[in-house]
Protein backbone atom coordinates (compact mmCIF):
# COMPACT_ATOMS: atom_id res chain seq x y z
CA UNK A 1 0.00 0.00 0.00
CA UNK A 2 2.91 2.03 0.89
CA UNK A 3 3.93 2.17 -2.73
CA UNK A 4 1.38 4.10 -3.72
CA UNK A 5 2.11 7.07 -2.13
CA UNK A 6 4.87 9.85 -2.77
CA UNK A 7 8.26 8.68 -1.90
CA UNK A 8 9.07 11.66 0.75
CA UNK A 9 5.46 10.16 2.26
CA UNK A 10 7.05 6.49 2.13
CA UNK A 11 10.17 7.52 4.43
CA UNK A 12 8.12 9.46 7.11
CA UNK A 13 5.93 6.95 7.67
CA UNK A 14 8.18 3.94 7.48
CA UNK A 15 10.37 5.96 10.30
CA UNK A 16 7.33 6.41 12.75
CA UNK A 17 5.96 2.70 13.58
CA UNK A 18 3.29 3.58 15.29
CA UNK A 19 1.95 5.69 12.64
CA UNK A 20 2.66 2.04 10.69
CA UNK A 21 0.47 0.31 12.90
CA UNK A 22 -1.99 2.81 13.05
CA UNK A 23 -2.15 2.67 8.60
CA UNK A 24 -1.85 -1.34 8.90
CA UNK A 25 -4.92 -1.90 11.50
CA UNK A 26 -7.15 0.77 9.16
CA UNK A 27 -6.57 -0.68 6.55
CA UNK A 28 -7.62 -4.55 8.02
CA UNK A 29 -10.40 -2.75 9.03
CA UNK A 30 -11.33 -0.49 5.85
CA UNK A 31 -10.77 -3.79 3.84
CA UNK A 32 -13.24 -5.98 6.37
CA UNK A 33 -15.92 -3.67 6.04
CA UNK A 34 -16.17 -2.92 2.89
CA UNK A 35 -16.24 -6.49 1.60
CA UNK A 36 -19.02 -6.73 4.67
CA UNK A 37 -20.35 -3.41 3.01
CA UNK A 38 -20.48 -4.95 -0.34
CA UNK A 39 -21.82 -7.94 0.24
CA UNK A 40 -24.00 -7.02 3.22
CA UNK A 41 -25.54 -4.42 0.92
CA UNK A 42 -26.27 -6.48 -1.85
CA UNK A 43 -27.63 -9.96 0.19
CA UNK A 44 -29.44 -7.46 2.39
CA UNK A 45 -31.35 -5.84 -0.14
CA UNK A 46 -32.21 -9.47 -1.29
CA UNK A 47 -33.36 -10.38 1.67
CA UNK A 48 -35.61 -6.89 2.21
CA UNK A 49 -37.05 -8.17 -1.01
CA UNK A 50 -37.85 -11.30 -0.48
CA UNK A 51 -39.39 -10.66 2.69
CA UNK A 52 -41.40 -7.71 1.70
CA UNK A 53 -41.50 -4.84 3.75
CA UNK A 54 -44.01 -5.88 6.57
CA UNK A 55 -41.82 -9.29 7.27
CA UNK A 56 -38.14 -7.04 6.89
CA UNK A 57 -40.35 -4.68 9.02
CA UNK A 58 -41.20 -7.35 11.84
CA UNK A 59 -37.33 -8.46 11.41
CA UNK A 60 -35.87 -5.28 12.29
CA UNK A 61 -38.38 -4.19 14.90
CA UNK A 62 -36.67 -7.54 16.44
CA UNK A 63 -33.49 -6.17 15.91
CA UNK A 64 -33.63 -2.87 17.28
CA UNK A 65 -35.55 -3.81 19.85
CA UNK A 66 -32.73 -6.65 21.13
CA UNK A 67 -30.35 -4.07 20.31
CA UNK A 68 -31.50 -1.53 22.90
CA UNK A 69 -29.84 -4.48 25.48
CA UNK A 70 -27.00 -4.71 23.53
CA UNK A 71 -25.17 -2.20 25.57
CA UNK A 72 -26.01 -3.17 28.91
CA UNK A 73 -24.58 -6.91 27.67
CA UNK A 74 -20.85 -5.26 27.51
CA UNK A 75 -21.51 -2.88 30.32
CA UNK A 76 -19.40 0.04 28.40
CA UNK A 77 -16.39 -1.64 29.01
CA UNK A 78 -14.83 -1.20 25.28
CA UNK A 79 -12.90 1.41 25.66
CA UNK A 80 -12.24 1.20 29.68
CA UNK A 81 -10.46 -1.65 28.91
CA UNK A 82 -8.40 -0.86 26.09
CA UNK A 83 -7.77 1.65 27.89
CA UNK A 84 -6.10 -0.38 31.12
CA UNK A 85 -4.28 -2.94 28.89
CA UNK A 86 -2.42 0.25 27.31
CA UNK A 87 -1.69 1.69 30.02
CA UNK A 88 -1.23 -1.81 32.02
CA UNK A 89 0.28 -4.28 30.06
CA UNK A 90 1.61 -6.23 32.94
CA UNK A 91 -1.70 -6.49 34.14
CA UNK A 92 -3.90 -7.51 31.37
CA UNK A 93 -4.88 -11.11 32.58
CA UNK A 94 -6.54 -9.82 35.37
CA UNK A 95 -8.22 -6.95 32.99
CA UNK A 96 -9.00 -9.76 30.61
CA UNK A 97 -10.26 -12.18 33.07
CA UNK A 98 -12.18 -9.78 35.01
CA UNK A 99 -14.18 -8.36 32.19
CA UNK A 100 -15.44 -11.69 30.76
CA UNK A 101 -16.89 -12.39 33.64
CA UNK A 102 -18.36 -8.82 33.98
CA UNK A 103 -20.01 -9.36 30.92
CA UNK A 104 -20.80 -12.89 31.06
CA UNK A 105 -23.14 -12.01 34.19
CA UNK A 106 -24.14 -8.61 32.31
CA UNK A 107 -25.40 -10.48 28.89
CA UNK A 108 -27.24 -13.43 30.95
CA UNK A 109 -29.16 -10.65 32.74
CA UNK A 110 -30.03 -8.51 29.65
CA UNK A 111 -31.45 -11.32 28.24
CA UNK A 112 -33.61 -11.89 31.30
CA UNK A 113 -34.86 -8.33 30.83
CA UNK A 114 -35.17 -9.32 26.86
CA UNK A 115 -37.66 -11.76 27.56
CA UNK A 116 -39.21 -9.88 30.49
CA UNK A 117 -39.91 -6.54 28.93
CA UNK A 118 -41.02 -8.08 25.02
CA UNK A 119 -43.48 -10.39 26.97
CA UNK A 120 -45.33 -7.16 28.88
CA UNK A 121 -45.28 -5.12 25.38
CA UNK A 122 -46.04 -7.12 22.82
CA UNK A 123 -48.42 -9.55 24.97
CA UNK A 124 -50.55 -10.77 21.92
CA UNK A 125 -47.90 -10.53 19.48
CA UNK A 126 -46.72 -14.40 19.31
CA UNK A 127 -44.56 -14.25 16.11
CA UNK A 128 -43.03 -10.62 17.01
CA UNK A 129 -41.97 -11.84 20.60
CA UNK A 130 -41.00 -15.30 19.69
CA UNK A 131 -37.84 -13.48 17.04
CA UNK A 132 -37.36 -11.41 19.82
CA UNK A 133 -36.74 -13.84 22.64
CA UNK A 134 -34.34 -16.33 19.89
CA UNK A 135 -32.29 -13.11 18.72
CA UNK A 136 -31.61 -12.42 22.45
CA UNK A 137 -30.08 -14.85 22.46
CA UNK A 138 -26.81 -13.29 21.24
CA UNK A 139 -26.37 -10.95 24.23
CA UNK A 140 -24.90 -13.95 26.04
CA UNK A 141 -22.65 -14.32 23.46
CA UNK A 142 -21.04 -10.76 23.87
CA UNK A 143 -18.35 -11.64 26.48
CA UNK A 144 -16.31 -12.70 23.75
CA UNK A 145 -15.63 -9.57 22.76
CA UNK A 146 -13.24 -9.25 25.21
CA UNK A 147 -10.66 -11.05 23.18
CA UNK A 148 -11.72 -8.11 20.26
CA UNK A 149 -10.86 -5.81 22.89
CA UNK A 150 -7.23 -7.11 23.50
CA UNK A 151 -6.18 -7.41 19.21
CA UNK A 152 -7.45 -3.56 19.61
CA UNK A 153 -5.35 -2.31 22.54
CA UNK A 154 -2.67 -4.36 20.30
CA UNK A 155 -3.62 -2.48 17.67
CA UNK A 156 -3.84 -5.65 15.57
CA UNK A 157 -7.44 -6.10 14.41
CA UNK A 158 -6.44 -8.11 11.02
CA UNK A 159 -7.42 -11.09 13.41
CA UNK A 160 -10.69 -10.21 14.48
CA UNK A 161 -11.08 -9.11 10.94
CA UNK A 162 -10.71 -12.62 9.52
CA UNK A 163 -12.83 -14.11 11.69
CA UNK A 164 -15.68 -11.94 11.42
CA UNK A 165 -15.35 -11.30 7.49
CA UNK A 166 -15.37 -15.51 7.24
CA UNK A 167 -18.48 -16.05 9.44
CA UNK A 168 -20.10 -12.91 7.59
CA UNK A 169 -19.47 -14.26 4.03
CA UNK A 170 -20.51 -17.92 5.19
CA UNK A 171 -23.82 -16.30 6.87
CA UNK A 172 -24.57 -14.33 4.00
CA UNK A 173 -24.12 -17.43 1.17
CA UNK A 174 -26.72 -19.37 3.78
CA UNK A 175 -29.01 -16.37 3.44
CA UNK A 176 -28.78 -16.85 -0.21
CA UNK A 177 -29.61 -20.24 -0.07
CA UNK A 178 -32.58 -19.67 2.01
CA UNK A 179 -33.80 -17.31 -0.54
CA UNK A 180 -33.40 -19.45 -3.22
CA UNK A 181 -35.20 -22.36 -1.29
CA UNK A 182 -38.09 -19.89 -0.14
CA UNK A 183 -36.98 -20.16 3.51
CA UNK A 184 -39.98 -18.94 5.89
CA UNK A 185 -38.97 -15.94 8.15
CA UNK A 186 -37.92 -17.88 11.06
CA UNK A 187 -34.72 -19.07 9.10
CA UNK A 188 -33.16 -15.92 8.72
CA UNK A 189 -33.99 -15.13 12.35
CA UNK A 190 -31.97 -18.77 13.52
CA UNK A 191 -28.99 -17.33 11.11
CA UNK A 192 -28.17 -14.49 12.66
CA UNK A 193 -28.09 -16.45 16.20
CA UNK A 194 -25.84 -18.84 14.86
CA UNK A 195 -23.70 -16.35 12.69
CA UNK A 196 -22.98 -14.50 16.22
CA UNK A 197 -22.62 -17.68 18.22
CA UNK A 198 -20.05 -18.80 15.37
CA UNK A 199 -18.23 -15.20 15.80
CA UNK A 200 -18.18 -15.73 19.47
CA UNK A 201 -16.54 -19.10 19.42
CA UNK A 202 -14.17 -18.65 16.64
CA UNK A 203 -12.67 -15.41 17.77
CA UNK A 204 -12.21 -16.72 21.57
CA UNK A 205 -10.27 -19.70 19.55
CA UNK A 206 -8.00 -17.39 17.62
CA UNK A 207 -7.24 -15.33 20.82
CA UNK A 208 -6.30 -18.80 22.45
CA UNK A 209 -4.02 -19.93 19.17
CA UNK A 210 -2.62 -16.18 19.12
CA UNK A 211 -1.93 -15.48 22.99
CA UNK A 212 -2.26 -18.83 24.26
CA UNK A 213 -5.28 -19.74 25.96
CA UNK A 214 -7.15 -17.98 28.66
CA UNK A 215 -5.98 -20.21 31.45
CA UNK A 216 -4.37 -17.22 32.73
CA UNK A 217 -6.90 -14.58 33.09
CA UNK A 218 -7.97 -14.42 36.77
CA UNK A 219 -10.77 -12.03 38.20
CA UNK A 220 -10.18 -9.55 40.56
CA UNK A 221 -12.74 -8.15 42.81
CA UNK A 222 -10.51 -4.91 43.15
CA UNK A 223 -10.21 -4.06 39.45
CA UNK A 224 -14.06 -5.39 38.99
CA UNK A 225 -14.84 -2.44 40.93
CA UNK A 226 -12.46 0.29 39.09
CA UNK A 227 -13.81 -0.89 35.70
CA UNK A 228 -17.28 -0.70 36.66
CA UNK A 229 -16.40 2.51 38.01
CA UNK A 230 -15.27 4.49 35.26
CA UNK A 231 -17.53 2.16 32.62
CA UNK A 232 -21.01 3.16 34.07
CA UNK A 233 -21.22 6.46 32.71
CA UNK A 234 -20.51 5.00 29.20
CA UNK A 235 -22.90 1.91 30.07
CA UNK A 236 -25.42 4.79 30.51
CA UNK A 237 -24.67 7.08 27.54
CA UNK A 238 -24.41 3.68 25.21
CA UNK A 239 -27.87 2.77 26.50
CA UNK A 240 -28.72 6.47 25.83
CA UNK A 241 -27.19 6.22 22.26
CA UNK A 242 -29.30 3.34 21.35
CA UNK A 243 -32.34 4.47 22.42
CA UNK A 244 -31.88 7.49 20.34
CA UNK A 245 -30.33 5.35 17.42
CA UNK A 246 -33.31 2.66 17.75
CA UNK A 247 -36.24 4.02 19.55
CA UNK A 248 -37.28 5.56 16.21
CA UNK A 249 -37.87 1.66 14.83
CA UNK A 250 -39.56 0.73 17.90
CA UNK A 251 -41.92 3.87 18.13
CA UNK A 252 -42.82 3.78 14.19
CA UNK A 253 -43.96 -0.06 15.14
CA UNK A 254 -45.86 0.85 17.85
CA UNK A 255 -47.29 3.87 16.40
CA UNK A 256 -47.83 3.29 12.75
CA UNK A 257 -46.77 -0.78 11.70
CA UNK A 258 -44.87 -3.07 11.40
CA UNK A 259 -44.66 -2.05 7.36
CA UNK A 260 -43.59 1.44 8.45
CA UNK A 261 -40.71 -0.03 10.23
CA UNK A 262 -39.43 -2.15 7.41
CA UNK A 263 -39.81 1.32 4.65
CA UNK A 264 -37.52 3.15 7.25
CA UNK A 265 -35.11 0.68 7.91
CA UNK A 266 -34.35 0.10 4.15
CA UNK A 267 -33.54 3.76 3.83
CA UNK A 268 -31.51 3.36 7.20
CA UNK A 269 -29.14 0.86 5.83
CA UNK A 270 -28.21 2.96 3.02
CA UNK A 271 -27.90 6.00 5.40
CA UNK A 272 -25.86 4.00 7.90
CA UNK A 273 -24.09 1.83 5.68
CA UNK A 274 -20.58 4.24 5.60
CA UNK A 275 -20.52 4.71 9.11
CA UNK A 276 -17.74 1.92 9.85
CA UNK A 277 -15.44 4.47 8.21
CA UNK A 278 -15.31 6.84 11.58
CA UNK A 279 -15.46 3.78 13.72
CA UNK A 280 -12.53 1.81 12.03
CA UNK A 281 -10.53 5.35 12.12
CA UNK A 282 -11.54 5.85 15.85
CA UNK A 283 -10.16 2.08 16.62
CA UNK A 284 -7.12 2.58 15.40
CA UNK A 285 -6.05 5.94 16.60
CA UNK A 286 -7.51 5.68 19.89
CA UNK A 287 -4.25 3.68 21.75
CA UNK A 288 -1.91 6.23 20.05
CA UNK A 289 -4.18 9.30 21.31
CA UNK A 290 -3.36 7.76 24.87
CA UNK A 291 0.23 7.80 24.13
CA UNK A 292 0.34 11.29 22.52
CA UNK A 293 -1.71 12.99 25.27
CA UNK A 294 0.94 12.13 27.72
CA UNK A 295 3.92 13.73 25.39
CA UNK A 296 2.49 16.92 24.11
CA UNK A 297 -0.77 18.28 24.65
CA UNK A 298 -0.47 20.99 21.67
CA UNK A 299 0.03 17.56 19.44
CA UNK A 300 -2.95 15.64 21.36
CA UNK A 301 -5.31 19.00 20.16
CA UNK A 302 -3.94 18.99 16.61
CA UNK A 303 -4.98 15.85 16.19
CA UNK A 304 -8.38 15.92 17.35
CA UNK A 305 -8.94 19.06 15.01
CA UNK A 306 -7.86 16.92 12.11
CA UNK A 307 -10.19 14.00 12.96
CA UNK A 308 -12.82 15.63 12.99
CA UNK A 309 -12.11 17.91 9.92
CA UNK A 310 -11.67 14.58 8.10
CA UNK A 311 -15.01 13.11 9.75
CA UNK A 312 -17.06 16.84 8.29
CA UNK A 313 -15.67 15.93 4.66
CA UNK A 314 -16.76 12.44 4.58
CA UNK A 315 -19.48 13.49 6.27
CA UNK A 316 -20.57 15.97 3.26
CA UNK A 317 -19.25 13.72 0.48
CA UNK A 318 -21.26 10.78 1.18
CA UNK A 319 -24.09 12.97 1.98
CA UNK A 320 -24.51 15.86 -0.91
CA UNK A 321 -25.04 12.96 -3.62
CA UNK A 322 -27.13 10.63 -1.95
CA UNK A 323 -29.44 13.80 -1.17
CA UNK A 324 -29.98 14.21 -5.13
CA UNK A 325 -30.22 10.26 -6.14
CA UNK A 326 -32.17 9.15 -2.96
CA UNK A 327 -35.31 8.32 -4.99
CA UNK A 328 -33.19 6.46 -7.42
CA UNK A 329 -31.05 4.84 -4.81
CA UNK A 330 -34.15 3.29 -3.38
CA UNK A 331 -35.99 2.14 -6.75
CA UNK A 332 -33.03 0.37 -7.83
CA UNK A 333 -32.12 -1.00 -4.96
CA UNK A 334 -35.34 -2.07 -3.16
CA UNK A 335 -38.12 -2.04 -5.66
CA UNK A 336 -41.24 -0.05 -5.62
CA UNK A 337 -42.09 -1.37 -2.75
CA UNK A 338 -40.26 0.69 -0.50
CA UNK A 339 -40.48 3.95 -2.86
CA UNK A 340 -41.52 6.18 0.24
CA UNK A 341 -38.28 5.62 1.72
CA UNK A 342 -36.72 8.30 -0.45
CA UNK A 343 -37.95 11.38 1.39
CA UNK A 344 -36.85 9.50 4.67
CA UNK A 345 -33.16 8.96 2.97
CA UNK A 346 -32.56 12.37 2.09
CA UNK A 347 -33.13 13.47 5.90
CA UNK A 348 -31.31 10.61 7.74
CA UNK A 349 -28.22 10.67 5.37
CA UNK A 350 -27.38 13.96 6.87
CA UNK A 351 -26.97 12.46 10.38
CA UNK A 352 -24.15 10.60 9.42
CA UNK A 353 -21.78 14.33 10.05
CA UNK A 354 -22.58 14.34 13.73
CA UNK A 355 -22.50 10.66 14.33
CA UNK A 356 -18.83 10.87 13.09
CA UNK A 357 -18.28 13.60 15.36
CA UNK A 358 -19.82 11.87 18.20
CA UNK A 359 -17.56 8.64 17.89
CA UNK A 360 -14.29 10.80 17.77
CA UNK A 361 -15.69 13.33 20.53
CA UNK A 362 -16.48 9.99 22.40
CA UNK A 363 -12.57 8.86 22.68
CA UNK A 364 -11.83 12.81 24.25
CA UNK A 365 -14.31 12.31 27.21
CA UNK A 366 -12.79 8.87 27.79
CA UNK A 367 -9.13 9.73 27.54
CA UNK A 368 -10.15 12.80 29.79
CA UNK A 369 -12.13 10.47 32.15
CA UNK A 370 -15.53 12.65 31.60
CA UNK A 371 -17.52 9.39 31.22
CA UNK A 372 -20.33 11.05 32.91
CA UNK A 373 -20.55 14.05 30.22
CA UNK A 374 -20.76 10.96 27.83
CA UNK A 375 -23.73 10.33 29.93
CA UNK A 376 -25.43 13.21 30.41
CA UNK A 377 -25.13 14.12 25.99
CA UNK A 378 -26.73 10.96 25.05
CA UNK A 379 -29.20 10.83 27.26
CA UNK A 380 -29.97 14.86 25.86
CA UNK A 381 -30.10 13.31 22.46
CA UNK A 382 -32.31 10.26 23.43
CA UNK A 383 -35.01 12.51 25.17
CA UNK A 384 -34.76 14.83 22.09
CA UNK A 385 -35.25 11.68 19.81
CA UNK A 386 -38.11 10.68 22.07
CA UNK A 387 -40.36 13.85 22.10
CA UNK A 388 -39.21 14.47 18.42
CA UNK A 389 -40.76 11.11 17.18
CA UNK A 390 -43.88 12.06 19.71
CA UNK A 391 -44.64 14.69 17.65
CA UNK A 392 -43.66 14.27 14.42
CA UNK A 393 -44.69 10.33 13.56
CA UNK A 394 -48.32 11.42 13.93
CA UNK A 395 -47.82 14.15 11.09
CA UNK A 396 -45.03 12.61 8.84
CA UNK A 397 -44.38 9.15 9.32
CA UNK A 398 -41.32 7.75 8.56
CA UNK A 399 -39.84 11.07 7.50
CA UNK A 400 -40.95 12.49 11.05
CA UNK A 401 -39.03 9.67 12.45
CA UNK A 402 -35.55 10.81 10.76
CA UNK A 403 -35.90 14.01 11.51
CA UNK A 404 -36.27 13.48 14.96
CA UNK A 405 -32.87 11.28 14.70
CA UNK A 406 -31.40 13.99 12.86
CA UNK A 407 -32.39 16.40 15.24
CA UNK A 408 -31.07 14.64 18.20
CA UNK A 409 -27.48 13.80 16.26
CA UNK A 410 -27.50 17.45 16.32
CA UNK A 411 -27.97 18.20 19.62
CA UNK A 412 -26.28 15.97 21.38
CA UNK A 413 -23.01 15.00 19.31
CA UNK A 414 -22.43 19.43 18.59
CA UNK A 415 -24.38 21.84 20.44
CA UNK A 416 -24.27 19.86 23.96
CA UNK A 417 -20.49 20.97 23.70
CA UNK A 418 -21.44 24.25 23.90
CA UNK A 419 -23.24 24.47 27.44
CA UNK A 420 -20.08 22.66 29.62
CA UNK A 421 -16.57 24.21 29.91
CA UNK A 422 -15.36 20.76 30.13
CA UNK A 423 -16.35 20.49 26.54
CA UNK A 424 -16.40 23.52 24.89
CA UNK A 425 -12.83 23.00 23.70
CA UNK A 426 -14.45 20.44 21.63
CA UNK A 427 -17.71 22.47 20.17
CA UNK A 428 -15.11 24.92 18.54
CA UNK A 429 -13.49 22.13 16.97
CA UNK A 430 -16.33 20.50 15.42
CA UNK A 431 -17.21 24.09 14.37
CA UNK A 432 -14.17 24.97 12.73
CA UNK A 433 -14.39 22.01 11.45
CA UNK A 434 -17.92 22.65 9.68
CA UNK A 435 -17.30 26.18 8.86
CA UNK A 436 -14.19 25.37 7.01
CA UNK A 437 -15.70 22.21 4.71
CA UNK A 438 -18.75 24.40 3.75
CA UNK A 439 -16.54 27.37 3.49
CA UNK A 440 -15.08 25.72 1.01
Amino acid sequence: MLKVLPVGLQDKIKQNQGLQDILTNTGWLFADKIVRMGIGIFVGIWVARYLGPDQFGILNFAAAFVALFGVAATLGLNSIVVRDLVKEPENEDSILGTAFILQLLAGILAYILVVITITVFQPDDDLTRLIVIILGLVLIFKASEIARYWFESQVMSKYTVWVESSIFLLISITQVVLILNQATLMGFVWVTVVGGLSVSIVLMGVYSWRIGGISAWRFDFSRAKTLLKDSWPLLLSGMAIMVYMRIDQIMLGQMVGVESVGIYSAAVRISEVWYFIPMAITASVFPSLIKIKKESEQKYIYRFQRLFNIMVMLGVVVAVPVTFLSDWIIAQLFGSDYINAGPVLIVHIWSGIFVSLGIISGTWLVNENLQRLAFYRALVGAIVNIVANIYLIPYFGVVGAAVGTLLSQFIAAYMFDLFNTKTRAMFWMKTRALYSFFLI
